[in-house]
């Protein structure tokens, strides 16, 4: 039996709630859509929400709205979905990529003043597979140059630090729902904020430029396709309704794994929690022990998806990327990044996944490790 590496949680109330809309006649822009923004911005806990069709397109608005252009220069790190990366681009802003730390995998704060430079605008902060970044530090380091901070926590809602959510610190966070999120409306993203101005200015460039102020087609500034179907919305509201109750059944996962997986030598656990903090299981993302190569970690995918077991690789740094060879920092001045990125290993990872099939994964994981290495 397949055992995927993700896999939707849909219930019959998110299908009934998506053919409403289907029968309503109103397809997009519509009270869904609003709805879905308020009940978001209630739940991150900030006044302003704007629904997009990616978290992708949260970021490329959020970096428009916010005025960073051609010229400057944002800090990111490089272990991240490409995405960050290619939404500066978009804008012709200069990705500059810092290390991550070690431990949580985040932008590593200490790295980030070192490549603060007179175009440095802002910092793209990522809250790596739901854990989140040091927010404290970062914010300091961001005012103490009058910089921007964007929070990219598209794999992080509802994770917290003192209490307050991931995606709230900075200028704007972002969100996505892609199916293998901790809520999914198939595709679609959010931008939230504080500011009225910024909410409003993504709000009229994700469909068109068209102003809201007027009724008629007006259009203040060239915009784009960004809109978030009412179906989406409706899916999401849905599934936004029993986010705690999600993140409360992923935990569960991550811990049945690390229950089974702590004693192998050979692997190293993700961060499971931390004080003063919530994670967010988004993933469950394993580091195979430094030493190993490439090679290896291929046999023991290959040797796993030989019983049915599908893997992923979790992340390539952006850096080494054909399209961004252009911008690569010299060699060696991401040791942590290249070292990390070669050695993970993203399990399966799913709010129904069952006792069983954890345990077909964790026995199946151990054995490869046997054959390829010869020791756990």
């Amino acid at each position: 039996m397949r055992i995927p590496l993700s896999f939707p949680d849909i219930e019959q109330v998110e299908i009934d709630a998506v053919a409403g809309v289907l029968r309503s006649g109103r397809l997009s822009m519509g009270k869904k859509l609003e709805e879905f923004e308020a009940r978001f911005a209630d739940y991150i806990g900030v006044p302003y929400a704007a629904g997009v069709s990616s978290g992708t397109a949260a970021l490329h608005l959020a970096i428009r709205a916010l005025a960073i252009g051609a010229g400057d220069e944002v800090i990111v790190p490089s272990f991240a979905f490409v995405a960050v990366a290619n939404a500066l681009r978009y804008e012709c802003v200069s990705p500059v990529f810092v290390d991550i730390d070690s431990r949580t995998l985040n932008l590593d704060p200490r790295r980030i003043e070192e490549a603060v430079t007179p175009r440095t605008r802002g910092i793209l902060v990522v809250h790596t597979f739901g854990v989140p970044a040091a927010m404290t530090e970062i914010i300091e380091i961001a005012h103490r140059h009058g910089l921007l901070v964007i929070e990219d926590a598209c794999e992080a809602l509802g994770a917290e630090v003192g209490g307050k959510k991931a995606g709230t610190f900075g200028d704007v966070g972002i969100f996505g729902f892609y199916s293998n999120k901790q809520i999914s409306t198939a595709e679609g993203g959010m931008a939230v904020t504080q500011n009225a101005e910024v909410a409003a200015r993504i709000r009229s460039l994700r469909n068109h430029g068209r102003s809201a102020a007027t009724r008629s087609f007006g259009y203040g500034e060239v915009g784009y396709n960004y809109r978030l179907s009412e179906l989406h919305c409706a899916l999401g509201v849905e599934q936004l309704k029993r986010v705690e109750a999600i993140l409360t059944v992923r935990e569960k996962v991550a811990r049945g794994y690390h229950r089974r997986l702590g004693q192998i030598l050979s692997v190293q656990l993700p961060l499971q929690e931390f004080s003063g903090g919530r994670v967010s299981w988004f993933v469950y993302v394993v580091r195979l022990t430094e030493g190993m190569v490439a090679t290896q970690r291929e046999a023991i995918i290959g040797k796993l998806a030989e019983r049915g077991i599908e893997t992923g690789r979790y992340f390539a740094p952006i850096h080494q990327q054909p399209a961004y060879r252009d911008l690569a920092p010299p060699r060696g001045s991401l040791p942590i990044t290249e070292s990390v990125a070669g050695r993970t290993l993203a399990l399966p990872f799913y709010n129904r996944i069952t006792d069983a099939q954890l345990d077909t994964v964790c026995e199946a994981l151990k054995e490869s490790l046997r054959k390829v290495i010869g020791d756990t």
